[in-house]
């Protein structure tokens, strides 16, 4: 036969008053703390909506991917213009693509600070 197992150790209570929660009055930061599904609700939101602006990111670089080449292809000026011995539509793949891609990562940087600074200030309110 197996031995029972041993109680467990007793707690000494003190106060059962001192961190007593009124309704109400529990902090979104505690819920995210405690993992709460109303936690789940704001990390969702914040979730959603950095998914929203990954999203609007990938589109415009995909479409501004997609375009600049159908664009240059239709307009036939530009097929054989050369700066400095390089064909202008390599130049405008080639150079053009990265200036647009920092803007847009610091945009997309930006937002996504602005973000989490909202959702910060929604889980620290009193």
């Amino acid at each position: 036969m197996t031995e029972p197992a041993p109680p467990p150790e007793r707690v000494r209570v003190t106060s059962s008053r001192r961190g007593a929660v009124t309704p109400g009055s529990r902090r979104p930061a505690h819920d995210l703390d405690e993992q709460t599904e109303l936690g789940d609700v704001y990390l969702v939101g914040l979730m959603r909506a950095q998914l929203r602006l990954s999203l609007a990111v990938l589109a415009l670089t995909v479409v501004a991917l997609v375009a600049l080449p159908v664009v240059l292809s239709l307009m036939p000026a530009t097929q054989g213009t050369t700066v400095l011995g390089i064909p202008f539509p390599w130049l405008a793949l080639g150079v053009a693509v990265y200036p647009a891609a920092w803007v847009l990562a610091r945009w997309y940087a930006g937002q996504s600070e602005r973000l989490e600074a909202d959702f910060t200030e929604v889980v620290e309110q009193p």
